[in-house]
């Protein structure tokens, strides 16, 4: 592992908790002041980038969280057809929806309520945000942007055709 001084492996060890680095430049000691631009200088840093590189790397490893991993979670909640996962008459999980399909459930609840005639039973399952997975995945793939990029490599001709003769009235 790259040898850092102790104050760089405080900042990137602080990078790591939230990827904050301005904050994290912060709570490892640097001026409050010039946090932003140490934090850029840091992170731009060979051995402090290989540092923070090998510890996600590790916790990747660790916790099985990885952008594949990320990817197919976002993908089952964003095509997720709810009438393939929900008995849309009695608003129970059929029993051939499939774990895919199962994973974009956000909470079931199930209510018991009394009546004259008995026991009324009220369910609610909620799926999770199909619109948020769909934006995040679009995201990801460059589908959209906030700026618009034109890229125009050609050449301008402009010709003055307004006016009529060069003689003079």
């Amino acid at each position: 592992m790259a040898q850092l001084t102790e104050k760089q492996k405080r900042f990137a060890d602080e990078y790591l908790i939230d990827l904050n680095a301005t904050q994290a430049a912060i709570r490892a000691g640097y001026s409050p002041r010039s946090a932003a631009e140490q934090a850029s200088r840091l992170l731009k840093n060979a051995k402090v980038r290989a540092y923070i590189d090998e510890r996600m790397a590790e916790l990747s490893r660790r916790t099985g969280v990885n952008q594949e991993r990320i990817l197919r979670e976002l993908a089952r909640i964003a095509f997720v057809n709810a009438p393939e996962l929900i008995n849309m008459e009695d608003a129970t999980i059929r029993e051939d929806a499939t774990i895919d399909d199962m994973a974009a459930i956000a909470s079931v609840r199930v209510k018991v309520i009394p009546t004259e005639n008995g026991q009324g039973i009220e369910r609610e399952i909620r799926l999770a945000d199909k619109i948020r997975a769909l934006d995040l995945l679009g995201k990801r793939f460059a589908m959209w942007t906030e700026r618009q990029q034109i890229d125009a490599n050609f050449g301008v001709q402009i010709i003055d055709d307004v006016g009529g003769t060069d003689e003079e009235d």
